[in-house]
């Protein structure tokens, strides 16, 4: 599994784009914009092997982000639930950190990004088991 240790998150997987498993959807763009790795993007074929609608992953980020305060017009599709992985910064993303999470150096707020990013991982895989459930479960004739 490639993975890499940011902080916060000991394994975090790569970008699916770079061979990411499932996981690494939490850092995956908006579906519907061109993509600047389109040739390399397998978002789509991911969310389509988990048997999640592009509709559905955009409500659980849209919906964690609201919950969380990650909406902000300055960071790509105007959340932080949409930002990629960059450790290298991305300054829109940096500056919206530093904001949202005040008192906090920015290895701290990196910290409190990547700690969520894992939490909305775990959110998109849990909603994709739960559905494969309940489809399984219909499918079986028990509800």
């Amino acid at each position: 599994m490639n993975t890499r240790k940011v902080p916060g998150w000991e394994n975090a997987p790569v970008p699916i784009c770079k061979g990411g498993d499932p996981r690494a959807l939490t850092f995956c763009c908006k579906p519907g914009y061109t993509l600047t790795f389109s040739d390399v993007c397998r978002r789509d074929a991911v969310l389509k092997e988990l048997g999640v609608a592009p509709s559905e992953f955009v409500r659980i980020k849209d919906e964690f982000s609201k919950r969380n305060g990650w909406d902000d017009p300055r960071v790509c599709f105007g959340s932080l639930s949409y930002c990629c992985m960059r450790r290298s910064g991305c300054p829109f993303r940096d500056e919206v950190l530093l904001e949202i999470y005040p008192g906090k150096s920015y290895e701290g707020a990196l910290e409190k990004y990547f700690k969520k990013k894992r939490e909305l991982a775990e959110l998109i895989l849990r909603f994709a088991e739960e559905k494969r459930s309940r489809n399984c479960s219909l499918a079986d004739g028990n509800e």
